[in-house]
């Protein structure tokens, strides 16, 4: 049986058909549409058309959406900060009706947790925090061998807690929270403000000399390709992680802190000094047990699988 996930975030619509075993069979992305609710609905139902041809008309098809968002237990959308146009939005209905297939709509970190703790780096353990660095911060919790959803559905809005109350403004309008400042958005900024500042002449040469068009994607390939002022820039990032791992890992006390979404492409260039930091910051962390920190097994697949795992649940 394999079933369709769809990992709905404020860059990129993403979808895969995905085996039972985990594996993807078809893989499939669009930009995410600026223009509103109904765009993003048939963006992600010609995705799962495109990708569901030649399967035949066959009754074992679900599909399962991970959306970066608050996402009710209804499969509504009420608040998607990266997301334009999408607000109180029954996205469950709306693709169902779309496509004509059973679907089932999660938090995008959350089905990302799904996928870590069923085939990934959270398989076997017990208490565990997935967190995708990407366009914004999400989070999966996973305690007692379960993702944890609390009373409505919006649990592990892990970007969304202040850190600075003078810090910059949110996507969602607040000032000074986690992910508008380690989001993967944050580096982008952060990588702008070193060009105007006269320091990554490297950064502003890949960009054609246009300082303001540097991206945290851009910021982590010449990080990669070793360029001094792009891996300053990492390490600066990673310590801003670093801040909020430490404090979620206070209140939850994971034995592993699983990292997720576009920027675990980095691996150990951007692991390494957020583990140093993370240490540094932990309460007790010289008396306590480690908490490792690692990326995720899935990587950028880890949304897309997870959302199918769920999807298995509607068929019969």
């Amino acid at each position: 049986m394999a079933t369709f996930g769809i990992d709905l975030g404020g860059t990129n619509v993403r979808c895969a058909l995905v085996a039972d075993d985990g594996t993807i069979v078809d893989d499939r992305r669009l930009p995410t549409p600026k223009t509103g609710f109904t765009d993003v609905v048939q963006t992600c139902a010609r995705l799962v058309a495109t990708i569901g041809e030649g399967l035949g008309d066959r009754g074992d098809r679900a599909i399962g959406v991970g959306a970066a968002g608050l996402v009710d237990r209804e499969g509504v959308v009420h608040y998607a900060p990266n997301i334009d146009g999408v607000l109180h939005a029954p996205m469950r209905t709306a693709l169902g009706e779309q496509t004509g297939l059973p679907v089932v709509v999660d938090n995008d970190a959350t089905v990302a947790a799904v996928g870590e703790l069923e085939y990934g780096a959270a398989r076997g353990v017990s208490d565990a925090l997935v967190v995708t660095l990407g366009t914004g911060i999400g989070g999966g919790i996973i305690a007692d061998g379960k993702v944890r959803r609390g009373a409505h559905g919006f649990a592990a809005e892990i970007g969304h807690f202040q850190i600075d109350p003078d810090g910059p403004r949110c996507a969602c309008g607040e000032l000074g929270h986690w992910e508008a400042l380690a989001s993967g958005t944050a580096l982008g900024r952060m990588g702008q403000a070193r060009a105007a500042a006269g320091r990554a002449g490297e950064l502003v040469a890949r960009v054609g000399g246009d300082g303001d068009a540097i991206t945290g994607v851009l910021v982590g390939e010449a990080a990669l390709d070793g360029d001094t002022d792009a891996l300053e820039l990492v390490a600066g990032y990673a310590d801003l992680v670093a801040i909020g791992l430490a404090g979620l890992a206070n209140v939850l006390d994971p034995d592993r802190i699983v990292i997720s979404g576009g920027l675990v492409s980095l691996g150990d260039v951007l692991l390494g000094p957020m583990r140093t930091a993370f240490s540094r910051r932990l309460e007790g962390s010289d008396y306590r047990p480690a908490v490792s920190i690692i990326a995720a097994e899935l990587g950028e697949q880890a949304g897309v699988i997870g959302a199918a795992v769920l999807a298995r649940e509607l068929v019969p």
